[in-house]
């Protein structure tokens, strides 16, 4: 069982992600410094020291499903404009067009979230328990599970990757970072969804748009 102390301590000593970190750990069944050079030969570690480097060029691109029934235009940034003529860069920012007009996020990150949208979601939580008649002592664990469910739901990082659901978006961002050698970030997106608010009929857009990727 590797601890929360223990990933914590990696992720203050290499600045690597809190996944990313306990991957690591659970590899090196515990071993500190053995996690710390997985994390080095993954480019990880390297990777997240990048993130804090300043990404002011990049890219703005758009995507159109649908004949044009959904539109979503987002800007990534990278630290040159080198690398955002890079076709590997082009194709993250596509893909991240794709992710949002299928997975429709309302937010880059947690830290972009309405403490104020947070509450209001815990309270909600809380009152769902309380009637499902859970016991009080497991309800604060309870609720916090929701609240991270419902980031991941949200938060464009923290979602599964469209191409390869078995790593999140930040996960993709962050090998990309090591392997391009520049912090890159998702700064904005807007979604446009035709008819959005009116009444209509319900759609499965997430397998519509994989059709388009899977071609």
């Amino acid at each position: 069982m590797i601890s929360a102390s223990a990933v914590k301590e990696l992720r203050e000593r290499t600045g690597s992600g809190m996944m990313d970190c306990k991957k690591a750990l659970t590899e090196s069944n515990g071993d500190m410094e053995k996690a710390i050079e997985i994390l080095r030969e993954k480019g990880l570690a390297a990777a997240a020291k990048k993130a804090g480097r300043i990404a002011s060029e990049g890219i703005v691109d758009s995507y159109i499903h649908g004949g044009g029934r959904i539109g979503v235009l987002i800007e990534v940034n990278s630290e040159t404009d080198f690398v955002a003529a890079n076709e590997e860069f082009r194709q993250f920012v596509k893909d991240m067009a794709m992710q949002v007009a299928a997975s429709n996020p309302l937010y880059v990150k947690r830290e972009d979230v309405d403490p104020k949208v947070i509450e209001k979601e815990r309270e909600i939580y809380k009152a769902q328990a309380l009637n499902e008649g859970k016991p009080e002592k497991i309800i604060e664990r309870m609720v916090e599970g929701r609240i991270e469910k419902f980031y991941k739901e949200i938060c464009l990082l923290e979602q599964p990757f469209i191409k390869d659901t078995d790593k999140t978006v930040q996960e993709i961002l962050t090998s990309l970072i090591a392997k391009i050698g520049e912090n890159i970030t998702i700064r904005r997106f807007v979604r446009f969804e035709r008819g959005e608010g009116l009444e209509k009929k319900e759609d499965n857009f997430v397998d519509e748009v994989m059709s388009q990727v899977n071609k």
